[in-house]
């Protein structure tokens, strides 16, 4: 005779499924770049906020703050350029494909894509 508590097992599904990756993952370096970048935007962002509101208060403080938003302004660009040609030069260096033919590297297999 069962148990009053034994219940069916049923199968378990997994904590989560694998999705194809539409594209390929960016290469360290100019994924080092890209965080870079986003953290100094991101604090250019803040600073220029902080000079705002020292500028509304008529702080003393508001122009040390708008001297340091400018300077992370020009910093910022900098690490977004920085982005853009580390992508460039990686790309140089460990080959493109180009149209119509290429030799540079061979093209990787193509994988069915899953709806």
């Amino acid at each position: 005779m069962d148990h009053p508590s034994a219940r069916p097992v049923r199968a378990r599904r997994p904590l989560w499924a694998e999705e194809p990756v539409h594209r390929p993952r960016m290469p360290d370096p100019v994924r080092t770049a890209a965080v870079r970048a986003v953290v100094i935007v991101a604090l250019t962002l803040v600073q220029a906020m902080v000079a705002l509101l020292f500028t509304m208060a008529a702080s003393w403080w508001a122009f040390p703050a708008v001297l340091c938003t400018v300077a992370l302004t020009v910093a910022a660009t900098w690490a977004v350029l920085d982005v853009w040609v580390t992508r460039q030069v990686w790309r140089q260096r460990n080959g493109v494909i180009s149209v119509p033919s290429s030799s540079a590297r061979a093209p990787r297999v193509r994988r069915p894509r899953y709806p």
